[in-house]
């Protein structure tokens, strides 16, 4: 548990943000780095419950307050994160529910639970948005969407938006989008892993040290992103601007075209899609 004296009686009556996370997984972990990082909020004025101590050592280190109790954690804090396994949401929704006032901000991570569903299972006043992050998050360079729920107004729209653009890209967006995000981005970073290996086990191939390869992979694709989001052209364009005629590069992309790379990865992002979008059903 936390001293009680430590905080305020009240969340409200202190000027600056106290937030709490209901879960300490990988995703919350990431999140709140990246806020830490930015200064966004002072680690003290954060408190994160989880039933055991497994995760929760971690945000010892970084300075956060910790407790096994979800209540609590509702209690102290205005902008309340629910980063819950999506099995057991509904039991942890059920136990916080009586705490929740109309001050409180409730942001659900918690994949396949629509907004309808934390609307439900929460009181009718309640402010609530929905945000899908992604791994990068952890290094200041996620990818997120969020949508807000209808009591959530400009205000709460804009709060979560300046906290988490210190996390990376950081989009509101309609709801249906969320699964679709979860096939680009939540998943897609292992797709872009699965490419950085190949592309270095190629260099290898040829007769360069696996450490190296790796390397110069990774700061390829890093750099090719950057010229992506900084120039705002297509892609297309710039892989253009790459090929000279008869050059090295077209002879590598008609070998990709033949695995027909393009087909092959909108086929995976579509398989995501759609498990994200059966997830939510179960």
């Amino acid at each position: 548990g936390v001293a009680v004296g430590a905080w305020p009686r009240l969340a409200m009556e202190a000027p600056e943000l106290w937030v709490g996370f209901v879960g300490a997984g990988r995703m919350a972990g990431g999140l709140v780095r990246g806020l830490l990082q930015a200064g966004k909020v002072p680690a003290s004025n954060v408190l994160a419950s989880a039933p055991s101590d497994k995760n929760l050592h971690a945000w010892r280190e970084l300075g956060c307050r910790t407790t096994h109790c979800n209540l609590e954690v509702v209690h102290r804090s205005t902008l309340v994160f629910l980063a819950t396994k999506p099995h057991i949401l509904p039991a942890v929704l059920e136990e916080i529910r009586p705490a929740v006032g109309s001050h409180h901000i409730v942001v659900s991570l918690v994949a396949g639970v629509t907004i309808q569903t934390l609307q439900r299972l929460l009181p009718p006043w309640t402010k609530v948005l929905r945000i899908m992050p992604n791994l990068p998050c952890v290094v200041q360079a996620g990818a997120m969407v969020f949508s807000r729920g209808s009591n959530a107004g400009d205000e709460e729209a804009a709060l979560l938006k300046s906290l988490l653009s210190s996390c990376g890209l950081c989009e509101e967006v309609p709801e249906s989008y969320i699964d679709i995000h979860t096939g680009l981005s939540g998943s897609g970073v292992a797709y872009v892993y699965l490419f950085a290996e190949a592309l270095a086990e190629g260099a290898v191939k040829m007769g360069m040290p696996g450490a190296l390869a790796s390397r110069i992979a990774a700061q390829t694709l890093l750099g090719a992103a950057k010229m992506l989001l900084e120039t705002g052209e297509h892609p297309a364009k710039l892989r253009g601007d790459v090929c000279t005629p008869g050059g090295t590069t077209i002879y590598a992309l008609h070998q990709l075209e033949k695995g027909a790379l393009r087909a092959t990865v909108m086929d995976a992002v579509e398989a995501a899609t759609n498990r994200a979008c059966d997830m939510a059903k179960d």
